[in-house]
């Protein structure tokens, strides 16, 4: 009975929002109008109650096992819906077949879903978080002309991500992978009439169009080596990917460094990062949807998902690993400076994802560590969805309220003006900086732990050493950071900048209820499923993560943790509320240093010189060529034929005479040529 239901129910998890998007499109402006965030509400809760029945009926287990040999993997793809138990035991998979897609020579390719533990906490933590941006969104684009508009690419981009997280084989999940690109790109080139916008949204495009062909040749190279592209063909054959990685290491290294490749353009790794701070340019909660639960987090997943590949290529995971640490380390600094408070949240975003992938990386510790790394890196991506959505919801509540003016040194002193997005920020900020007991001090806590354990590795250990004290000073310098923000927003005296108007406002409610209860998630989730272990063992029910050793709390790393953690927040109080002059001070001593952060590391220039000017160049040369070769090559083969024509225009006067005595010539030379035939 209940396989049966979720046979439907799986596929109303994306259609509902499919649906809201389709009626947007076709009757928004002309039916629903200033409604038409109802629509989009109504079909993002319909995916989140379902996505709620999905997570609570994996905490059961399973009851039939599926094997990961080629006959019963042959069985699963045939059956509708399969539930079954994977490598340790729990895992229980939900798995409904649409369509034969392709079918090409040996390759067939089906629009089929699955849901396993992993599914179905990436499942609920896009439907909630969107749900409740969505909530905000009808608030704060009320009166936009583009209404109906925003809500159908917000619900086309619910849609694909959770066709992404739902997706049974690489070809679909790169469908979807590509069709979250584009939604973003109409998301934050909403605005097209401005032109930064237009700008940020192709550039948000053309960067993530480089990491995705690094992804579509790995999944060629899967396609090779395997056979097939369904997770259970690859990833479900532990014995076969041993067997691939002890014959020809070099095929599972070439598919899991391009996998990570596309992971880098999605996931925003440097150096293909610059696109996301530029993404602010769209409305804010579209900063947030991107941000918190979707897209940043598809490469995260990925790699993630990809587990039993990535435990047969350590150095590929110490790759990760230091561009993660890289990542995290330069995000944090470049925030230090930044005076937007949008653009300080988005590269927050930037190191929190370099975090994530500092602990999947962990795993190349061994193979009996990857279900830990695994677990650590999902959990802060599961945390950090609520607080990074609060943090910049209330940032749009300021710039709401501010008259769309986001630079802190135009405002100060809001916390007495707007008391509600005054908390709910703090509650965002205390999770980010890893305050003791909330969301990020758990999950960050796990990150660092992993780490810790891979400093214990024989070839990698001082490499891991080096990161592990890399992600403590960026803990350190995230706290700053995010309290800097805090406090020049929120703390001294009141000053508003002119757009504001006399009186600025509090968020409406329909903005403010949102607010309070992702401010009520990253303040307890962390402490309800962190140090419980629960998030950690529902995780080990994905099939392919290896058996899992037993958690326990890590309280040197707690202890650490929460040093680091009040440090960044007290050098921030003491530099922006003690005493800015102190601060300024120190920025001049500072001198190019200062500048290098503000300025970002000047990495836009950089790829503006290595890359676009190069490309221009060459575009340039092809412009020339097509016109003075190409053009003038075409042009002469052209004029071929009205050189020849030229000779004969004289006999093409237009007079029936000269045609008559031509047609007299021409009959007169073949009667000569006939009776010299029959001459001979």
């Amino acid at each position: 009975m209940f396989e049966n239901f979720m046979e439907t129910g799986l596929w109303l998890i994306p259609g509902a929002p499919l649906l809201a998007a389709a009626l947007l499109a076709l009757f928004g402006k002309a039916f629903f109008g200033e409604r038409s965030h109802q629509v989009c509400i109504a079909g993002i809760t319909v995916s989140l109650l379902l996505s709620l029945i999905v997570l609570f009926s994996g905490m059961k287990g399973g009851h039939a096992s599926v094997s990961h040999g080629d006959e019963n993997v042959e069985a699963v793809s045939q059956s509708h819906t399969t539930l079954g138990v994977g490598d340790n035991g729990l895992s229980a998979i939900y798995k409904s077949n649409g369509y034969e897609w392709l079918h090409v020579g040996d390759l067939r390719i089906g629009v089929d879903i699955r849901a396993d533990a992993m599914t179905a906490i990436m499942l609920t933590t896009v439907t909630l978080v969107s749900l409740l941006v969505a909530i905000f969104a009808g608030g704060y684009m009320h009166g936009d002309p583009g209404y109906p508009r925003f809500f159908a690419a917000f619900s086309l981009f619910v849609f694909s991500m959770c066709m992404l997280v739902l997706a049974n084989n690489f070809l679909l999940l790169f469908v979807f992978w590509e069709a979250v690109g584009l939604c973003s790109y109409l998301l934050i080139g909403f605005w097209f009439t401005r032109p930064s916008a237009a700008a940020a949204a192709k550039k948000a495009f053309v960067v993530n169009r480089i990491g995705d062909f690094g992804f579509l040749l790995g999944i060629f190279l899967i396609w090779t080596t395997f056979g097939t592209l369904d997770y259970e063909g690859v990833l479900g054959r532990p014995d076969l990917i041993a067997r691939i990685a002890a014959t020809s290491p070099e095929l599972i290294y070439g598919i899991t460094i391009l996998l990570f490749i596309g992971a880098m353009g999605k996931s925003a790794q440097f150096p293909l990062h610059v696109w996301l701070p530029d993404a602010m340019e769209g409305p804010t909660p579209v900063s947030a949807l991107i941000h918190a639960a979707t897209m940043v987090t598809a490469g995260v997943y990925m790699v993630a998902r990809c587990t039993p590949l990535y435990i047969h290529s350590p150095e590929v995971q110490v790759t990760i690993a230091t561009i993660g640490g890289i990542t995290a380390l330069v995000a944090a600094l470049i925030a230090l400076t930044q005076f937007d408070l949008k653009r300080v949240l988005a590269y927050s975003t930037v190191s929190q994802l370099g975090f994530m992938f500092l602990a999947l990386g962990s795993a190349a510790a061994g193979a009996e560590f990857a279900t830990f790394a695994v677990t650590a890196a999902m959990f802060h991506l599961f945390t950090h969805a609520f607080f990074k959505a609060v943090l910049f919801l209330s940032a749009g509540s300021v710039m709401h309220s501010m008259g769309d003016v986001i630079d802190m040194r135009r405002f100060g002193g809001l916390k007495r003006v707007m008391p509600t997005t005054h908390g709910c920020f703090l509650a965002g900020a205390l999770a980010l900086a890893g305050f003791p007991l909330l969301s990020g001090f758990w999950s960050k806590d796990d990150i660092i732990a992993a780490l810790s354990q891979a400093t214990h590795h024989e070839t990698y250990g001082t490499l891991f050493f080096v990161l592990w004290c890399i992600a403590l000073i960026t803990a350190l310098l995230t706290a700053f950071y995010t309290f800097r923000a805090y406090f020049l927003t929120f703390h001294g005296p009141e000053r508003f900048p002119p757009e504001a108007g006399h009186h600025p406002h509090e968020a409406p409610p329909a903005m403010a209820q949102p607010l309070r209860v992702l401010a009520f998630f990253s303040l307890t989730i962390g402490l309800i499923v962190g140090p419980t272990t629960l998030f950690a063992h529902y995780l080990e029910k994905t099939p392919g993560l290896p058996a899992a050793g037993e958690h326990h709390l890590h309280w040197d790393v707690m202890l650490i943790s929460t040093v680091v953690a009040l440090g960044g927040i007290g050098l921030a109080y003491a530099a922006y509320v003690g005493s800015r002059v102190q601060i300024t001070a120190w920025a001049n001593r500072m001198g190019s240093m200062y500048r290098w952060s503000q300025e970002r590391f000047y990495l836009d220039e950089i790829f503006f010189a290595l890359l676009v000017l190069p490309l221009r160049g060459l575009a340039q040369l092809c412009l020339l060529f097509d016109r003075y070769v190409i053009d003038r090559l075409l042009d002469f083969i052209g004029a071929v034929p009205r050189w020849f024509g030229r000779g004969l225009q004289p006999l093409q006067n237009g007079l029936v005479p000269s045609y008559l005595l031509v047609m007299f010539g021409g009959l007169i030379v073949m009667v000569l040529l006939m009776m010299q035939a029959w001459a001979g």
